[in-house]
């Protein structure tokens, strides 16, 4: 196989193909843009059509077929089964109900570290001024971004994630009566805000239990945010001034969130466990000694964000199939390996590529 070099040239190569900017070939961060990645994500689609490939919607994996520790086929939520011996199971972070049917299946699942936290909004302006001075608003340097990392007293790490420049707070949730925050922006990045999640390192000695765990623990957040937020899918907010002097809020300021249908105001030191809270409240005057302003008083908070990666690895081989599930190819950031559209592109082609291997092998036997 070729090395990761190669692919992620290939990946970026095939996203331009498909109507990507150009740009994203040779920029430091390569931006795509949420909205122009549907329409790119439709041209890959009627490219797999075009070259014999079939794109089923509306036909939910339920079920892995195996004989003898070997996969030999899928079936569908509407009976339907579909032979193979190689199943490429590439679902997101957030696919729990595939996560429970595997492990009910027996295909080895181990719990991995992932990060809790909020998202924080700041004007986009403030962001600029910090980081380019007086260039700030040139045309040539758009949306300024920034990268933070605090090692707290406690032992935790709290980091930025996911940063959008002139972007949204998003809802992200994908099970009812829960709520969830993630972040984005469009290719112009124009949007009032800059966002970013400001997360904690946790690990499965946060959550101790089955293979699982994580998932049950994400659940039990996200539903607290969802009751925090007054139960009607608003997420629960808090400016950083009073959340840094242990004090509800009852009112914004300048910085007005953007996530929708709402942000209701109050007190988030309850939404997250106290070391998370102990370990954030310490960081953000700290990210103020690098960005001035990060820690402005009416900066804000908006909860929760469990979903910065999968809270589970589908263990593989060198091969890439599941190390008890032969057959079976476990592959991006649902089944642990990737973090992101560039990697899990990258683990993708590494996956094919072990496929098609393993089908030249057993034609030449």
């Amino acid at each position: 196989m070729r090395d990761s070099k190669y692919h992620g040239r290939k990946v970026l190569t095939e996203l331009v193909n498909a109507g990507a900017s150009p740009e994203i070939l040779y920029v430091n961060k390569p931006h795509i843009g949420t909205f122009k990645l549907v329409g790119i994500v439709q041209n890959i689609r009627a490219k797999i059509a075009a070259l014999g490939g079939e794109i089923h919607f509306q036909s939910r994996v339920t079920d892995l077929q195996i004989e003898n520790g070997q996969v030999r086929g899928v079936t569908l939520a509407n009976g339907k089964q579909i032979a193979s011996n190689h199943v490429v199971l590439a679902v997101g972070h957030s696919a729990r109900d595939t996560f429970e049917m595997l492990c009910d299946r027996g295909v080895y699942i181990e719990a991995k570290p992932f990060s809790i936290g909020f998202r924080i909004e700041h004007p986009q302006s403030l962001i600029d001024r910090c980081r380019f001075g007086d260039h700030a608003g040139h045309k040539l340097l758009g949306a300024a971004d920034y990268k933070l990392v605090h090692h707290c007293q406690n032992g935790r790490s709290v980091y930025s994630f996911c940063m959008c420049p002139g972007g949204l707070v998003v809802a992200a949730a994908s099970e009812p009566g829960r709520v969830v925050t993630n972040g984005m922006s469009q290719y112009s990045r124009n949007e009032r805000n800059a966002n970013s999640a400001i997360v904690v390192g946790i690990t499965p000695d946060d959550y101790p239990g089955d293979p699982l765990a994580g998932i049950a623990f994400q659940r039990r957040l996200e539903a607290q945010a969802f009751e925090l937020g007054g139960g009607t899918y608003d997420a629960p907010g808090q400016l950083v001034g009073d959340f840094l002097n242990h004090r509800p809020s009852t009112a914004f300021g300048t910085v007005i969130p953007s996530y929708t249908p709402g942000v209701r105001l109050g007190d988030l030191s309850h939404s997250l466990p106290d070391y998370a809270i102990t370990a954030i409240r310490e960081a953000l005057p700290a990210f103020d000694q690098q960005i001035k302003g990060f820690a402005m008083d009416d900066a804000v908070l908006t909860g929760v964000e469990t979903r910065t990666s999968s809270p589970i690895r589908i263990k593989r081989h060198e091969d890439y199939q599941s190390v008890n599930t032969a057959g079976l190819y476990p592959a991006g950031e649902g089944a642990g390996y990737a973090g992101g559209i560039l990697s899990a592109g990258i683990d993708g082609i590494k996956v094919a590529e072990a496929v098609a291997l393993s089908i030249l092998r057993n034609c030449d036997r």
